[in-house]
C-alpha cells in the first residue's frame, strides 16, 4: 500500500529541495524539473502541490523565514521568562547572531536570503517575501529599543529610531561582507564587533578603558536587560 504523505509535509519537502538547489547551484537552476529531481518526485507531483514555479519559490522563501523565526522565538521566550535563571546577555547575543553567518547553517541561510533579496530587484513576485524578511529584524530591533528607552534602560536623550537603524545596518553589513568576502571577517571578529556595538548602545563605555568586549560595565544595563525589558513591555498594547 502506498505511503500516504500529508500535503503540507510534501510541500515542505519540496521547499527544502528548492533551498538546497538555490544554495548549491543558484536561483537560475531552480526549474520545476530540477526541483522535482532534487525532491525525489515526479514533476507532475510538484505541479499537484504548486500552481507554477513562482509559487514553489515563494513558498520556499516562506520556509526560510520560518526556520529563522523559530530559532529567534526560542531565544525571545527565554528572555521573557524572568525566572529562567539564564545569562540574559548571552541569550541576547544568541538572538541577534541568528542573523549572522557564524556557522554553516546560518551561512547557508544568509546566502539564500541575499539571493532572494537581490532577485527581488527584477522579479516582482519575490518583493513581498524579501521585504518581509528585511523588515522582520528591523521591527524587532526598533520595538525593543523604543520600549527600552521608555523603561529607562538606555542613556537619556538617545535617538532610538536612529540606533535601531544603526544596529540593523550593522547586522546587514556584517552578513553581506562575510558571505561575499569569505575570510575577510571571521565569525569571532563579527561577534566582537556586535558586542562592542551593544556596549556602546547601552552606555557600557566600549573603547574607553572599560571592561573587555562582551563584559558589561558594572552597574550598566546589559544588552540582555535591554532586550528583556523591551520585549516584556512590547507585549503591552
Amino acid at each position: 500500500m502506498p505511503k500516504v504523505v500529508a500535503p503540507e509535509t510534501r510541500r515542505q519537502d519540496v521547499a527544502r529541495a528548492v533551498l538546497r538547489i538555490v544554495s548549491r547551484d543558484g536561483l537560475e537552476h531552480a526549474s520545476l524539473r530540477n526541483i522535482a529531481e532534487e525532491a525525489g518526485l515526479a514533476i507532475g507531483s510538484v505541479r499537484h502541490y504548486f500552481d507554477n514555479q513562482a509559487d514553489v519559490l515563494i513558498f520556499a522563501m516562506e520556509e526560510l523565514q520560518r526556520r529563522i523565526d523559530t530559532r529567534i522565538r526560542a531565544h525571545a521566550d527565554k528572555l521573557l521568562d524572568r525566572d529562567a535563571g539564564i545569562d540574559r546577555r548571552a541569550v541576547t547575543e544568541a538572538l541577534l547572531t541568528e542573523l549572522l553567518p557564524l556557522d554553516e547553517t546560518r551561512r547557508e541561510e544568509t546566502v539564500l536570503w541575499l539571493t532572494f533579496t537581490f532577485a527581488a530587484r527584477t522579479r516582482p513576485e519575490f518583493r513581498p517575501g524579501a521585504a518581509l524578511m528585511q523588515d522582520a529584524a528591523r521591527r524587532l530591533v526598533s520595538r525593543v529599543l523604543d520600549e527600552a528607552r521608555l523603561a529607562g534602560a538606555l542613556p537619556a536623550g538617545i535617538d532610538t529610531a536612529l540606533e535601531a537603524g544603526r544596529l540593523a545596518a550593522l547586522l546587514d553589513g556584517l552578513a553581506l561582507g562575510m558571505v561575499l568576502h569569505p575570510g575577510g571577517i571571521e565569525p569571532p571578529t563579527a561577534l566582537r564587533i556586535l558586542r562592542r556595538h551593544l556596549r556602546d548602545l547601552t552606555g557600557g563605555g566600549a573603547g574607553t578603558g572599560g571592561a573587555a568586549d562582551g563584559d558589561p560595565t558594572p552597574g550598566a544595563p546589559t544588552p540582555g536587560d535591554l532586550l528583556r525589558d523591551g520585549l516584556a513591555l512590547g507585549g503591552r498594547d
